[in-house]
């Protein structure tokens, strides 16, 4: 599943060049009130897992890897959230110089908004998000974040400051024994950006979202 336009084969991290974004579908949530698989739903003719894919590979992103215990990354810390996705990518591809981080389940995500994204967290070389969303988000892989992941996961195992932190991603709880993207934010440069087109950003949970989407994508 690891999507590489290089001659690239197997998770070998080495083969990676640290100068490039690397791209991240976040794919490893429980689904519980979508009810199955959300990166199997179909938009169109394309799961949301390759409609995800591919457009990160039209931002400008060569390199993809998919986060979740069924594809490239899975969890080294279970049930931990898309913290611990994020930790796990890095985990597996320290050298990256950044990652541009798409969740699996936003059928409306266009090109053009996730290549400005990039362009933003470049140019401020910052942790940057769209208002009210914390993710989509770039990353910069830098000695904050390292910090950060070194204080709250320890042999696995996650820091006890952080175990009931189920924070809050995109203004709804969730629960999980990881700490939020808030929670990770707050620790390093960041910025909040306005999206061109807020519709971009609905997420699809629940099967009534997911009717709601399709009904207005007409497929």
């Amino acid at each position: 599943m690891i999507s590489f336009k290089t001659d690239f084969s197997g998770n070998d991290s080495g083969d990676f060049s640290n100068n490039e974004c690397l791209g991240v579908v976040l794919a490893g949530g429980l689904s519980s009130r979508m009810g199955k698989d959300k990166a199997k739903l179909l938009r169109n003719t394309t799961d949301m897992l390759n409609f995800s894919k591919q457009i990160l590979i039209n931002s400008g992103i060569n390199n993809i890897v998919v986060s979740g215990d069924e594809y490239d990354i899975p969890d080294k810390v279970k049930k931990s959230g898309p913290v611990g996705g994020i930790y796990s990518v890095l985990s597996s591809f320290p050298q990256a110089k950044s990652l541009l981080i798409l969740p699996v389940d936003l059928p409306f995500m266009t090109t053009k908004i996730l290549a400005n994204l990039r362009i933003k967290g470049e140019l401020s070389q910052k942790a940057t998000y769209f208002e009210g969303h914390n993710i989509p988000l770039y990353l910069p892989n830098n000695a904050y974040i390292e910090m950060f992941f070194s204080t709250v996961f320890s042999n696995n195992l996650l820091a006890n400051d952080f175990l009931t932190n189920s924070g809050k991603v995109s203004g709804k709880t969730t629960k999980k024994n990881g700490p939020s993207i808030t929670a990770l934010l707050q620790q390093i440069p960041h910025q909040a950006i306005q999206c061109a087109d807020s519709k971009a950003l609905f997420n699809t949970n629940t099967p009534e979202q997911w009717q709601q989407a399709t009904a207005q994508l007409n497929f």
